[in-house]
């Protein structure tokens, strides 16, 4: 279990992280990045910006 960056609450992990994976937080809903997993470590995921076909 680890603290959510955004909120700060409980967010519980599966035993098969992985680095690079998104989580949701079950509190506040930020999506949060797996940076590292031993021990875990998690930031704001980056948000997505559109392309426009450019």
């Amino acid at each position: 279990m680890v603290e959510c960056v955004e909120c700060g609450a409980d967010v519980t992990l599966h035993d098969d992280l992985e680095t690079g994976e998104i989580i949701d937080c079950p509190t506040c809903g930020v999506e949060l990045e797996v940076i590292d997993v031993n021990p875990p470590v998690l930031e704001r995921a980056p948000e997505l910006e559109e392309d426009w076909g450019e």
